[in-house]
C-alpha cells in the first residue's frame, strides 16, 4: 500500500501541498441514485414534485450547487477552488431519481469532492422536502462516474 496523501512523515493529518502542480482543466462527474417510494412517485407532476415546502427538484439543484462551492468548508482537507462550471440535473426513471453533478475548474487540484458533495447534498434536499409524505425514501449510492485532468484520468466502467 502507498503512502496516504494526507499523512504527514509523523502520521498526522495534513493537507496537500499543491504549490508545485500545474493548473490544468480538470472535470469530474457524480451521481446519486434516491430510491423513492410510491407515495412520493404518484405526485410527480412531469419533471417535478412540488410540496408544502415548493418545487423539490428545483431546489435541490440550488443547494447542490451550492454545496459544492463550499466543499473545502465541510471537508476539512479540500483545498478551496473556484468552480467555474457545476450543472446538477435530476431525471425519474420509474421509482428512482437519478442525480447527476457535473463539475469544472482550472486549478491545481480535482473536483471530485465538490461533484460528490452536490450530488450528495442534492439528495438530502429531496430527501427533507419529501420525508412529509414518507421516510421510506432510500439514498441508495453515491458514487464517482468520471474524472479528467490531473495524474490520471477515471471512467467507471459498470
Amino acid at each position: 500500500m502507498g503512502k496516504l496523501s494526507h499523512i504527514d512523515e509523523r502520521n498526522r493529518p495534513t493537507m496537500v501541498d499543491v504549490s508545485d502542480k500545474t493548473a490544468t482543466d480538470r472535470e469530474a462527474h457524480a451521481r446519486t441514485i434516491i430510491d423513492l417510494p410510491a407515495e412520493v412517485v404518484a405526485v410527480l407532476d412531469g419533471d417535478e414534485i412540488t410540496t408544502k415546502k415548493g418545487p423539490v427538484f428545483s431546489t435541490a439543484v440550488i443547494a447542490g450547487v451550492m454545496a459544492a462551492k463550499k466543499t473545502h468548508e465541510l471537508i476539512p482537507f479540500c483545498h478551496p477552488l473556484g468552480l467555474e462550471n457545476c450543472q446538477i440535473t435530476i431525471e425519474v426513471d420509474d421509482h428512482r431519481a437519478i442525480i447527476d453533478c457535473r463539475c469544472k475548474v482550472h486549478h491545481k487540484t480535482g473536483v471530485e469532492m465538490e461533484a460528490l458533495t452536490g450530488a450528495s447534498v442534492a439528495a438530502l434536499t429531496v430527501y427533507d422536502m419529501c420525508k412529509a409524505m414518507s421516510h421510506d425514501i432510500v439514498i441508495s449510492e453515491t458514487r464517482l462516474m468520471s474524472k479528467t485532468g490531473g495524474k490520471r484520468d477515471f471512467e467507471r466502467v459498470d
